[in-house]
């Protein structure tokens, strides 16, 4: 048998000599004398041990496997060392390694048609970088090639298997509440240029699925599209349901009626912009 102390000085040499995680059935068939169960608890200890003593190392489990790693907040000075820059992934490349993480094993046309382009060029390289591979055909017309993420896929990714893919229903409550305020903000910046009326038109509103979703993302667009809120020394006169919705009908095809329709202008456009002295809309008397 192999004492604790020895063990863990064995394992540790393993890991450091490896140029990629190991398996523990790997160590288990290097380590005959030792027990599964056993390494596995020196390999805990050892885990623990480096993460408590503010080490420059610290053994993690990825890729299905154990791994000697730096910590992230010394990263900038192994770059420098390294002279390598940080792998990067564009855009393209994120939204599609995502839908295979997910979705895999998962065919081209399938992820085409979840991102609605062309995604020849992108899976070629990532099957480069080797973060997707093929899996085999599927079954169906044409017998199209599957992929699915790879080993370096999680080692990149700090994955030690896909279970610890974030779930999807946590992403939609973390973003839900954020949308939510924005279109509240949109909404009640609507009201206040709409002269204050209870069943008036909504006009000011002007942002279309797309725009909202940048808004949505973006706290700065979101300021710059919040173009409805009264500045200082902006006076509106209350006008009744029917004055506010001709002139809503009427914006756009005269300059002479921006009382609201500058108002929804300005949204429309992101410009955010007020001009003032536009005519006031006048009440109609009611006997």
């Amino acid at each position: 048998m192999v004492e604790e102390e020895r063990l863990k000085a064995i394992l540790e040499s393993l890991l450091f000599a490896a140029a990629e995680p190991v398996g523990l059935s790997q160590l288990v068939t290097v380590i005959e004398s030792v027990a599964r169960d056993d390494i596995r608890k020196a390999l805990g200890e050892m885990a623990i041990a480096y993460a408590s003593g503010g080490r420059g190392i610290v053994l993690e489990e990825v890729a299905n496997g154990y791994q000697l790693r730096t910590p992230r907040e010394h990263a900038l000075y192994v770059r420098k060392l390294l002279a390598a820059k940080p792998p990067r992934l564009s855009r393209p490349l994120l939204e599609t390694v995502a839908i295979v993480a997910y979705r895999q094993p998962i065919t081209r046309p399938e992820i085409e048609q979840l991102r609605g382009v062309d995604c020849g060029g992108v899976i070629d390289t990532l099957i480069e970088r080797r973060l997707i591979q093929i899996a085999g055909r599927k079954e169906a017309p044409g017998r199209p090639i599957m992929y699915t993420t790879t080993r370096d896929f999680l080692e990149l990714f700090g994955l030690r298997d896909l279970s610890g893919l974030p779930d999807l229903e946590e992403l939609r409550l973390i973003e839900t509440p954020r949308e939510e305020a924005v279109f509240a903000d949109e909404a009640a910046d609507s009201m206040d240029t709409s002269s204050g009326l209870d069943g008036a038109p909504e006009v000011g509103s002007g942002v279309d699925e797309e725009s909202a979703a940048d808004i949505a993302g973006d706290p700065q667009a979101t300021q710059a599209g919040r173009g409805n809120e009264s500045t200082p020394g902006d006076e509106s006169t209350p006008a009744d349901d029917s004055a506010a919705a001709d002139e809503s009908a009427s914006v756009g095809e005269s300059a002479a009626d921006a009382g609201v329709g500058e108002s929804a202008d300005a949204v429309s456009d992101g410009t955010g912009e007020h001009h003032p002295g536009s005519p006031a809309v006048e009440p109609e008397d009611h006997d």
